[in-house]
Order: structure tokens, then sequence, then C-alpha cells
């Protein structure tokens, strides 16, 4: 099923209603959508480079339109919506763990969420459930979103192809280590001061 939605993604990725497509699914992606939009913005970014930026910026305002879904879906909805949600994730069991600590720490947690290919949706279900401060679910999802989808869209822009065939092997990676110190940046600051 996931293959399926993926080749589907890459299809729309070609549609001449592309916008449109990756807004709805960076927003659906935000709440309860498998695929991440990096799968249609990395083609999008490659076939029309002049309009990279403006992609990534789609994808962050949908992303975080879709965050205040699933938080509405973690706090309104949390046992008939979320719940499954976790469950299709294979979340739930160690989120009773999670949700204890989670509004401590929560602004990092959506930060490295945000950032990396941690599923978001967990997150921003954890964060509704949770009854994490709205303000900052969002702050920090604009400057996660906005850093993940920016650099996706800098590095297809200025190295295409190529760039593109090292996102696809090292994606994980490189989006995790960037995180943690993107985050690591953001701690230490927060420590100093």
């Amino acid at each position: 099923m996931l293959k399926r939605l993926y080749e589907w993604m890459l299809g729309k990725a070609a549609h001449p209603q592309a916008p449109k497509w990756l807004t709805g699914i960076s927003f659906a992606e935000s709440s309860f959508f498998p695929i991440p939009p990096d799968v249609m913005l990395a083609p999008m970014c490659l076939a029309k480079p002049e309009r990279a930026y403006w992609y990534a910026l789609i994808c962050t305002i949908a992303s975080v339109l879709g965050a205040l879904l699933g938080y509405a879906i973690g706090y309104f909805f949390f046992k008939t919506v979320g719940l499954p949600i976790l469950e299709f994730y294979g979340a739930t069991e160690k989120f009773d763990l999670f949700a204890n600590s989670f509004n401590e720490q929560g602004w990092v947690v959506v930060l490295l969420a945000g950032f990396t290919p941690l599923p978001f949706k967990v997150i921003t279900i954890a964060a509704g459930s949770t009854a994490m401060p709205l303000h900052i679910l969002i702050g920090a999802a604009i400057i996660a979103r906005s850093a993940r989808f920016f650099l996706v869209a800098a590095l297809l822009r200025y190295f295409g192809p190529p760039m593109k065939i090292w996102i696809d092997k090292n994606f994980t990676l490189a989006t995790t280590v960037v995180g943690i110190l993107f985050v690591g940046g953001f701690v230490a600051v927060r420590w100093l001061l």
C-alpha cells in the first residue's frame, strides 16, 4: 500500500495542479498521512528550480496548518481517532511513558520530529493529547518544517539530480544529524542564557 501511495505521489508531482497536491499532502502528512511531502517536493524542485523556494514555502505553511489538525485530533479525539493513528505507526506502547515527559521538553521533540523523518503526525497528536501550549507547537513547527523544506529545496535547486540521488540514499542520516545539531544549538543557547 505504501509503495502505491509513493508512486501515486510521484505521479502528482508532474500534474499540472502539482502545487495544490503538494499543499494537500503537506497538510495531511502532519496529522495522518504516511508519506512525507518530500516525495513530491524533490521532483517539483528539480523540474522547476526557479520555483523551489515557493514549493518549500507551500510545504511549510500547509504542514504547520496540518499540525493544528494533528493537535486537534490529539486534544479532542484522542481515543477515537488519535489512538488508531498511533497504532498504525506502532507508537502506542511507548506513548504513555512519552506523554508523561512530553511537555517538559516537547518543543525539542517537535523541532526534531519536524526536521527529521520521524512521523510528525505522532508528535502533533501527542502535543494535543498532552495539551502542550499551542504557541510552542506552532513556533517549533514553523522553525523545524521551514528548515527542513527549504534545505531540501536549496540543495536540489543548486545541485540538481546528483543531490536528489544523494538525498534519496542518505535522507534519514543527513536530516537526523542536522536536526540534532539544530536542536542542540537551541538547547545550548537556552542553557547558556
